[in-house]
């Protein structure tokens, strides 16, 4: 008696799911990036005028809840533009379906036909999914959109404030809890750090090498903190 065979599952993500996880986790590496460099400027800019912990970690702090809600109220506008501009699209395409169908199915029919069907499978698979969902098929096939995940301007923003939060929090801690005498030192150390890692990230998500995308990460944040610490030295000995 032969045993049923066990047909093995298969649960990879396929298609938008994937790519949107993946813009999602870049744009969280993104975020935390400039929340590493901008803060870091800040604070080695004010290190450069007084060493004083109040005002380094006042400093820090304005630049961090300054930066992070920045960000996010950005995100919200750029995500909440776009989900517009979709739900706009969608609400065409539907009017367009409902009006001249037979244009509607020809169109989609082309389209496919594009993709590398032939005329008859590219018209057959046009009508079978007419059938099923006329305005899911066109919104996928047509406009690139998934009707049922729409990006979420609340998500982004959130998503953009908490990640500037992590980043800028790295530099604020390592110029506030060292001595006086290693705060310079431990941040630019802690920062070049990070941004190796971030770079590093960026690289992997976007499938590019790696080692240009430290090297360009590395070589921003410290010229950033270069300029600013410079500044904060001027400032400072000019008793600004």
């Amino acid at each position: 008696m032969t045993e049923p065979t066990t047909q093995p599952t298969h649960d990879e993500a396929h298609g938008g799911a994937l790519g949107q996880r993946l813009n999602w986790l870049r744009a969280a590496v993104l975020g935390a990036n400039d929340g590493i460099v901008s803060t870091a400027g800040l604070v080695v800019g004010v290190a450069g005028a007084t060493q004083d912990r109040a005002t380094l970690l006042t400093a820090g702090l304005a630049g961090l809840l300054a930066g992070s809600m920045s960000m996010a109220a950005g995100e919200y506008v750029s995500v909440s533009t776009q989900r517009d501009a979709e739900k706009a699209a969608l609400a065409q395409e539907k009017r367009e379906l409902r009006e001249q169908p037979e244009e509607e199915l020809a169109e989609l029919t082309r389209m496919l036909r594009e993709r590398g069907m032939s005329e008859e499978v590219a018209r057959e698979a046009a009508e079978q999914l007419t059938e099923r969902d006329a305005l899911r098929a066109h919104a996928r096939v047509e406009l690139g959109i998934d009707p049922d995940e729409l990006t979420n301007a609340w998500h982004a923003a959130w998503a953009s404030f908490l990640s500037f939060t992590v980043g800028a929090l790295l530099p604020l801690l390592a110029i506030v809890l060292p001595p006086a005498r290693w705060r310079l030192g431990v941040t630019v150390v802690s920062v070049l750090a990070a941004l190796c890692l971030t770079g590093w990230s960026s690289a992997r998500l976007g499938a590019a090498r790696a080692r240009p995308a430290v090297v360009r990460n590395v070589l921003g944040g410290a010229l950033a903190m270069g300029v600013t610490y410079a500044a904060g030295t001027l400032l400072g000995a000019a008793g600004v």
